[in-house]
């Protein structure tokens, strides 16, 4: 069951999946849709049985960014757009950083604050028809979403500056060359595909996955020396936890390790 209007929140065997509930609207963000992503994404971070989150749409649109019939159209929406983006980076930074996997499902265009969400996930699953875009220019506007952020890490200077202001629609499979999506999956293999990888991370080392995360994210800002103390520290932290006691003994045994998380 979900707590909120205009998300979907189920939970079910440790994953956490979150699903826009705005088809009609093709997804986009009013204020109140902003805001119940925002809280359902830090609710199931927050959820130690959650152990992955997925994020999708529903209908044939993933996010199409800010719902713009809820603007004007003058200088009285920088107030609003103040506003949604708040509500929207909350969620952004939550899917980035939550100390557990994340997934977004693109099942459809992802465009404006869409885009920022879909590159905010360690794994970005791209419906064969779905397309990325960054739109803002259309409207005479700059970018949020952590898009700005993600695309030069992702793809380089030179090709984000093309992304942003040539502003053309990205298909699935260049969305993997380019390094914006992980992998294309056929509309036949969709559903299982997703569940299919969400469960596989969600029966992982979710304490392992966390640590792996905070060191990535941390690593641009670190000297070698820096990240060397902090991987050390890590690792041997990690070395205290069940989960590790279960993979060594799996390391030299039969079967696979039966991770808990803990």
């Amino acid at each position: 069951m979900s707590d909120y209007e205009h998300v979907a929140v189920e939970r079910t065997d440790g994953v956490g999946r979150i699903v826009i509930d705005r088809p009609e609207k093709y997804n986009s963000l009013s204020p109140e849709t902003a805001a119940d992503l925002r809280d359902a994404a830090d609710a199931l971070a927050d959820d130690n049985a959650v152990r992955c989150i997925t994020l999708t749409g529903a209908g044939p649109a993933f996010c199409t960014g800010a719902d713009l019939t809820t603007f004007e159209g003058d200088s009285s929406d920088s107030k609003r757009l103040d506003t949604l983006a708040g509500q929207l980076h909350g969620a952004v930074e939550t899917l980035a950083t939550a100390p557990k996997p994340t997934i977004t499902a693109v099942n459809g265009v992802a465009a404006g604050g869409g885009l920022g969400l879909a590159l905010a996930a360690d794994v970005v699953l791209a419906h064969e028809e779905s397309r990325f875009e960054f739109t803002y220019p259309r409207i005479g506007l700059s970018g949020d979403g952590g898009s700005t952020w993600f695309l030069p890490r992702l793809v380089g200077y030179r090709k984000a500056r093309e992304i942003a202001l040539l502003d053309e629609p990205i298909p699935a499979e260049q969305a993997v060359e380019d390094g914006l999506a992980t992998e294309v999956v056929a509309d036949a293999e969709w559903p299982d595909r997703v569940d299919a990888v969400a469960t596989d991370l969600a029966t992982g080392p979710t304490k392992a996955y966390g640590t792996i995360k905070r060191l990535l994210d941390k690593a641009d800002e670190r000297t070698l020396s820096a990240q060397l103390s902090a991987e050390k520290d890590a690792i041997s932290r990690l070395a205290n936890s069940d989960d590790y006691e279960r993979g060594y003994a799996a390391f030299f045994g039969d079967e696979e390790a039966e991770f808990e998380g803990q």
